[in-house]
Formats: C-alpha cells, structure tokens, sequence
C-alpha cells in the first residue's frame, strides 16, 4: 500500500506478483532458491532474500556483494512490474551505502520507483535484515531500457 500512498497516480503494475518471479526465474535460473518477489504496488516491490552460508563473510554477517546484487534485483523487479518483462533492461548505475552490520537472517528489499522514462527507470532499494525495522544498507539503481 505503500506505493500507493506514494504516488496514487501512477498505473498500477502491468506484471503479477506470480509473473515476476517467473520472469526472475527464467532470466537468473541461479536465483530461483534465492530471491522471492513478495508484493508489487503501482510503484513499489518487496523482496526476500533467503541468506545461508554461501553470502557470509568474516563477521557473522551478509557480504556487501549479496546485498549489492539484491538491490540491483529489486530495482529491476519494481521496473520490470511496471513496463512488462524486458530482459534485457541493463544496469547503468549502482550506487549503495552499508547503514549497519546485518544479522546472517534473511534480508528483505523495498524498492521504490523513483522515475520511469522511455530510456531509463530509477529507483532506491531499502534493505532490513527479517526481524528489524532498521535499514542494513540503501541503494540507488538506474537501468537503462531497450528501445522497443
């Protein structure tokens, strides 16, 4: 309801819920026991991140990169729910600042669309470790999108 409450004109989503993860599935086949889309507003997603050992690093904590690759997910899922499964929209931009040591328990994603053009799609990706209202790491991503 958040994204709603966001922007209440905004369209709602072209694509599911059920549509995403299998759009997900198809063009990441590595990430079908990883990532599961959880919600779609008209301009927010949410996402869960099943963490085990093979994100940990030194610490008793989930490495930078898992996170990094959750928020370029997220922001990929929030856009493709908005303009349909265009696989090859590509990463131009990354930008993510570690708030806080997250926990090795599952990490939830809000991304949140910022702006959706013809060319490019921004949006910013919170991420919580399950369990904590406090933001581990936050994200600014920018995709390029194909001409059609």
């Amino acid at each position: 309801m958040l994204g709603t409450m966001l922007n209440p004109t905004r369209p709602p989503p072209v694509m599911t819920v059920d549509e995403l993860q299998r759009l997900l599935d198809g063009a990441f086949p590595g990430s079908r026991t990883s990532y599961e889309v959880e919600e779609v507003t008209s301009s927010t997603a949410r996402m869960l991140f099943r963490v085990d050992e093979s994100v940990s690093r030194p610490g008793n904590t989930v490495s930078g990169p898992a996170l990094m690759a959750l928020a370029d997910c997220a922001a990929w899922i929030v856009i493709m729910a908005q303009i349909g499964p265009v696989a090859l929209s590509v990463t131009t931009s990354l930008h993510i600042d570690f708030l806080r040591k997250p926990e090795m328990v599952d990490v939830e994603a809000v991304a949140t669309l910022l702006k959706l053009g013809k060319r490019l799609g921004v949006a910013e990706v919170a991420m919580y470790s399950v369990g904590s209202d406090d933001v581990v790491a936050k994200a600014q991503v920018t995709y390029s999108i194909p001409p059609a």
